[in-house]
């Protein structure tokens, strides 16, 4: 059994969906326009698409993620360091956003109350894609700070991005580099809290969070990231 015909089926419909989503959001006239011109049998779309534009916004949201993988996967990542790698997955998951428009429509619309919890659940995915995708294997506490912490850089730098008027982004390029450069600050400096007399007083509650593991859960459910089909 294959899902492959529902996913093309929802391609359609987000393809029809994109033109108007400038003009009228991710809202009921861009699912019905998109439906219309699509093709796709308004029965059918509904069930690919219970909740109309927002499910075809989060679709659009999982293209994007899965073709930022698909680049990382071409990308000499071994010759990157870490920080490099993490400015260079974000980056890329910017460019290869065609229409800030779009994605300014669809920052709307996660940030209303209703479907908040669902855009904070989409910027964790990408980060977990990010860190996967590089290679981390850490499987304690580290797994949540680091999405956590990346989570924090992505959706401030994606605002920032939306009001960039300079040249080739080049002012966004420049605020990811701090946003990065604190980040790494900030490891630096809880290296040194733990090598420290405090830190090692610490070092039982400490331990403690070391025990933290990262959730063993079924791809597909919260905790786990797999490349999504476009």
């Amino acid at each position: 059994m294959t899902d492959a015909p529902q996913t093309d089926l929802k391609t359609r419909l987000l393809e029809a969906a994109e033109m108007h989503v400038p003009f009228d959001g991710w809202s009921e006239a861009t699912y019905a326009a998109a439906v219309t011109e699509s093709g796709v049998d308004p029965t059918v779309a509904r069930a690919i698409c219970p909740r109309g534009a927002v499910d075809l916004a989060v679709a659009y949201h999982l293209r994007g993620d899965s073709q930022m993988v698909a680049a990382m996967a071409e990308a000499d990542l071994d010759a990157m360091k870490i920080r490099e790698k993490i400015t260079f997955a974000v980056r890329k998951r910017l460019e290869l956003c065609t229409d800030r428009e779009v994605v300014r429509r669809g920052t709307t619309l996660f940030s209303l109350p209703q479907h908040a919890a669902q855009g904070a659940q989409l910027i964790w995915g990408t980060c977990d894609a990010i860190w996967i995708a590089i290679g981390d294997t850490s499987r304690d506490f580290n797994w949540y700070t680091k999405r956590a912490t990346l989570s924090a850089v992505y959706g401030s730098t994606v605002l920032y991005w939306l009001g960039d008027d300079s040249e080739g982004q080049a002012a966004t390029w420049a605020f990811l580099d701090r946003r990065i450069e604190n980040v790494m600050q900030f490891e630096k400096t809880k290296a040194q809290f733990n090598n420290s007399p405090l830190g090692k007083m610490m070092a039982g509650p400490l331990e403690m969070l070391g025990r933290i593991k990262a959730p063993q859960m079924p791809k597909g459910m919260p905790g786990s990231w797999t490349p999504p089909r476009s």
